[in-house]
């Protein structure tokens, strides 16, 4: 019996209901807030680092998903792999063998972090990070893991208790007996492995939250007190992982850092097949799974599936056959220090900072007493209106998709495709530059949605 479905007459027939049907059956806010800042957009495709919708306009994509699309949308090397996994037809996910993928893809994973030996895949990114939460329990026989304030590392319960973002965590507790330390504050990591029952730091090299880099020789310095206190050093290289910064991984940038666990995911997945992998020393691997009644002492429904591992494999052969490590470094540092000279010409723009494609962009209080007085009122309905102001003219009225980097932060953060070329560093210099104008210009478009802002923000307190 045949089963005739058309997703193409599908989404004709239903997808102009798109934020009706978000809002009826998930989450209600995100259509809501959509809305309000006008961001409510109808794409219809996507290549590369582009989006377009149905007049053909294209929008440039410096979000990533979140970091996913590390490749841009709809690589064609990925794409073809993903229909070549499919029409071979394998035995995926039989339980009682050893299919090829997952060993391939591991072993070329490794090749870019020859100190670590074995990898466990998994999902999601913060499934990644609950793995390697789990190991380091369990390898160390203690039961705190330390994490920095402000850190991001997901939001399944074990990933949330090391969440540094308190908003996040709200309402949700209890959560394990994790404890938070400043990042890059040493004294504060040697108080805590005194006390002897830290089983690891968990940390990211660069935080995604407002983009703020370990301060040099902090990783290093980190794992050498760790170590001494027989607790391990996880990096989480969800988002900065795979070529972000402008190295394979962002701990890279600092010689001698050999984390015991590191966490992968996003860029992975090629923006198709959700993929995680944490990646480990073999001793570790090798005290978790200690025994064949151990077997699966800790797996995935859907780890190391085929199509999943096919998406991975061609990632990282598109990485290494089109360069995109040197790529990304080369156009971060040229997006970066064309953003760093405009701190000198505006007053609102505080900071420039990142490495590769991570880039934050912050702005500050302004000295000019009529920008001071706007900004002033801004601050005092809810920090973080700013950015967003500077966010929703980059897409309406400059087709450039952006996002806040954390809530209540004044910070902007570019993580835009890998794949991004000079034309597009250039085209958002120039939208950033424009939006600037507006914004100094003591008057003007910004400032009045400012006001809306501002309503927006009372009414929801």
């Amino acid at each position: 019996m045949s089963t005739e479905f058309d997703l193409g007459a599908l989404l004709a027939e239903r997808g102009a209901e798109r934020y009706d049907l978000h809002a009826r059956y998930l989450n209600p806010q995100l259509p809501r807030m959509l809305h309000t800042i006008g961001f409510d957009k109808v794409y219809e495709r996507a290549e590369g680092a582009h989006f377009y919708d149905a007049e053909g306009n294209d929008y440039l994509d410096m979000l990533a998903g979140f970091g996913v699309m590390g490749l841009g949308r709809h690589h064609p090397v990925v794409r073809k792999a993903l229909h070549d996994v499919l029409d071979l037809d394998l035995a995926d996910l039989t339980r009682f063998d050893c299919q090829p993928l997952p060993g391939l893809l591991a072993e070329r994973l490794l090749a870019h972090s020859p100190h670590l030996d074995r990898v466990f895949f998994g999902s999601s990114g913060t499934e990644a990070v609950e793995t390697a939460l789990k190991f380091a329990r369990y390898a160390t026989g203690r039961p705190r893991i330390l994490y920095c304030d402000h850190a991001f590392h997901g939001l399944t319960t074990g990933s949330l208790s090391v969440n540094g973002e308190r908003g996040f965590r709200d309402g949700f507790a209890p959560l394990l007996p994790d404890t938070a330390v400043p990042l890059g504050d040493l004294d504060a990591l040697k108080r805590e492995l005194k006390k002897g029952d830290v089983a690891a730091l968990v940390v990211e090299p660069i935080q995604g939250k407002g983009v703020h880099e370990a301060p040099p020789g902090y990783l290093r310095a980190a794992q050498e007190l760790l170590h001494q206190h027989k607790a391990l050093l996880i990096a989480d290289e969800v988002q900065t992982g795979l070529g972000r910064t402008g190295d394979f991984y962002a701990y890279q940038h600092e010689d001698g850092v050999e984390p015991d666990l590191v966490c992968v995911a996003k860029a992975l997945s090629g923006g198709y097949v959700p993929v995680s992998a944490t990646l480990g020393k073999d001793w570790i691997f090798k005290k978790v799974y200690s025994s064949m009644d151990r077997v699966l002492v800790h797996s995935a429904s859907f780890g190391s599936n085929a199509q999943a591992m096919a998406a991975g494999l061609a990632v990282l052969s598109v990485m290494e056959d089109e360069q995109i490590v040197a790529r990304a470094r080369t156009v971060g540092e040229l997006l970066k220090s064309r953003l760093a000279a405009l701190t000198a010409t505006y007053e609102l723009l505080a900071d420039v900072r990142g490495r590769g494609l991570m880039i934050g962009i912050e702005f500050g209080r302004p000295d000019s007493l009529k920008l001071r007085g706007r900004w002033t009122m801004l601050q005092a309905a809810r920090k973080g209106l700013f950015a967003q102001m500077v966010v929703v003219p980059l897409l309406q009225r400059h087709r450039i998709l952006t996002q806040v980097s954390g809530d209540h932060l004044e910070v902007i953060k570019l993580i835009p495709p890998l794949v991004i070329d000079e034309a597009d560093v250039e085209r958002f210099v120039e939208a950033f530059t424009a939006v600037m104008d507006d914004a100094h210009s003591g008057g003007g478009l910004m400032w009045d949605f400012g006001r809306t802002l501002i309503k927006q923000a009372v009414a929801g307190r």
